[in-house]
């Protein structure tokens, strides 16, 4: 085989992983940081603050920070 065989069959394979990365990272849940570890986490809730969102809220004060903590439970964070 040829330098230029090789290099197309490089090629081809590149695509083909990034092509099935890509598609693994579209399953991925929205809310979840990139990165985010989700096998071991059974409800799919993401780790609270704004480090857990995949992007970062123009706006994020003391209440905000309370609420997201307090979810998904139902009662209202301690120091509302």
């Amino acid at each position: 085989m040829s330098l230029l065989h090789w290099a197309a069959a490089g090629a081809a394979g590149y695509a083909i992983w990034h092509a099935v990365r890509r598609k693994e990272e579209e399953h991925a849940p929205a809310a979840f940081a990139e990165g985010e570890d989700t096998s071991k986490n059974f409800a799919r809730v993401r780790s609270a603050g704004t480090e857990g969102m995949r992007s970062d809220p123009k706006r994020w004060d003391k209440i905000d920070q309370a609420s997201d903590e307090s979810f998904p439970a139902s009662d209202p964070p301690a120091n509302y």
